[in-house]
């Protein structure tokens, strides 16, 4: 049965385009001050040029040095920080492109980049790319996400750092029950069944039944079966019988390799669940790395990209990429790109990345010593640059898509791990959303 698709988000892209067609393109200073529609230029290259940080608060401390760093290597470009909570980031963009006050330069993440986009407010970097000293010097995979995030072939976003998922499993419970470690999907099996004693509440894996359930589960369904593509022409390969079999097998871990309790676990649940010690293994990215060291300390647990397959084959799911863009309004582009190229710089990414604990875009900063001591974080930055990795690009793009994998879905998979729906019915549902989602987006595009 096809679900209906709720259309508040697409909603709020046609009404912004609709505002910005009808806004009149007036000159609004060097500030960076315009609305969507406007033309912008480039500039003199020197004067004040506005900042978005889209996760203020939380990365305001390590963007102020990269400001600190930026104007005295360019003294004659002054930058203005705004930081704007991650939760409010898309509506007060939506705002200003309608309204007028864009930034010249802004963080945009591949979740609201399409959207952004879409109404006209993003400067197209990949010519200034060319140009640049950051050309070639950038993992080719981040690019690949965020241009297809941009819902094209065209790049708005310069990459600044991504997550990935990893692996975390107790170091000490699989030398005593003599396992080899769970790179690959066949051994993740064994290692889940041998490690589980449900007498003694031990369990060989958590799996995430709660809030965000989608995405991992979507990570190892594509990742057992090698399909690298998400869409076949214009319909998804979601529910191809191989990842509903991949599936069938994945959640049939529930309540026999995993604790009950899953069924309604986020992340920090997970977490928690997992530091406190009697399970082998846990799906997450590397966000919970501190927690895992608090809890176990070093010598305990390890984090490993998710497994391959048995030919050493790695397929993951895409993950979010955070970036810079240049917004067209921006009347002293010049000046903004320079503080992009500044701020993805091999050391101003990795000094970025060191703080927030991901993988730095710029491929020179993955080699720093930092990331090469954190070894989760190292293994992870060498699978998402590595060449035997495929990445399936999520269609970030559609308006829809945050609806479609959360509000709507996440009930149904909680149906499917308790027994009442089943794994080919929960992905049929999933691709007849995706597919009504894609050829809306492609009948207005």
């Amino acid at each position: 049965m096809k679900s209906s698709i709720p259309r508040s988000r697409r909603a709020v892209t046609a009404v912004a385009l609709g505002s910005v067609l009808a806004l009149a393109a007036t000159a609004c200073g060097d500030d960076g001050s315009g609305g969507a529609g406007d033309k912008g230029g480039e500039g003199s290259g020197k004067g004040t040029i506005t900042f978005w940080d889209n996760n203020g608060g939380v990365r305001t401390d390590i963007w102020k040095r990269i400001i600190a760093d930026f104007e005295q290597k360019y003294p004659d470009i002054k930058v203005r920080y705004v930081g704007i909570p991650a939760a409010s980031a898309q509506s007060k963009y939506d705002t200003a492109i309608q309204g007028g006050g864009l930034p010249d330069v802004g963080g945009v993440g591949t979740a609201m980049l399409a959207e952004v986009a879409a109404q006209g407010a993003l400067e197209p970097l990949d010519s200034r790319l060319e140009k640049s000293p950051l050309n070639g010097k950038l993992s080719r995979n981040l690019l690949d996400v965020s241009k297809a995030a941009g819902g094209g072939d065209t790049l708005y976003q310069v990459p600044t750092s991504a997550n990935n998922g990893t692996l975390w499993y107790r170091t000490d419970l699989f030398k005593k029950a003599g396992l080899d470690a769970p790179t690959t999907w066949s051994t993740f099996y064994e290692a889940a069944d041998k490690l589980t004693n449900t007498g003694k509440n031990e369990f060989g894996f958590t799996i995430r039944g709660g809030e965000g359930s989608i995405a991992p589960a979507l990570d190892a369904v594509y990742g057992q079966t090698g399909i690298t593509s998400f869409w076949n022409g214009d319909k998804t390969t979601v529910n191809d019988p191989k990842n509903v079999a991949a599936l069938e097998k994945y959640v049939a871990l529930y309540k026999k390799n995993t604790p009950s309790a899953d069924v309604n676990n986020d992340f920090t649940k997970m977490v928690a669940q997992w530091d406190s010690g009697t399970i082998g293994m846990l799906s997450h990215n590397l966000g919970s790395y501190q927690d895992h060291l608090k809890a176990l300390g070093k010598e305990k647990f390890r984090g490993i990209p998710n497994p391959t397959l048995d030919d050493g084959t790695r397929v993951q799911v895409s993950n979010p990429v955070d970036g810079l863009s240049l917004f067209k309004s921006g009347k002293n582009k010049a000046a903004a790109w320079k503080f992009i190229e500044f701020a993805v710089s091999a050391a101003e990414n990795s000094k970025f990345n060191e703080s927030a604990g991901q993988v730095p875009a710029n491929t020179d900063a993955a080699e720093d010593a930092w990331i090469q001591s954190a070894e989760p974080t190292k293994l992870a930055a060498e699978a998402l640059n590595g060449g035997n990795t495929k990445i399936v690009q999520l269609p970030y793009y559609l308006p829809d898509w945050n609806t479609i994998s959360k509000s709507d879905n996440e009930p149904n998979f909680q149906k499917v791990l308790l027994g009442k729906l089943s794994a080919k019915d929960f992905l049929d549902t999933l691709a007849d959303q995706l597919n009504t989602a894609q050829a809306d987006w492609k009948k207005n595009h």
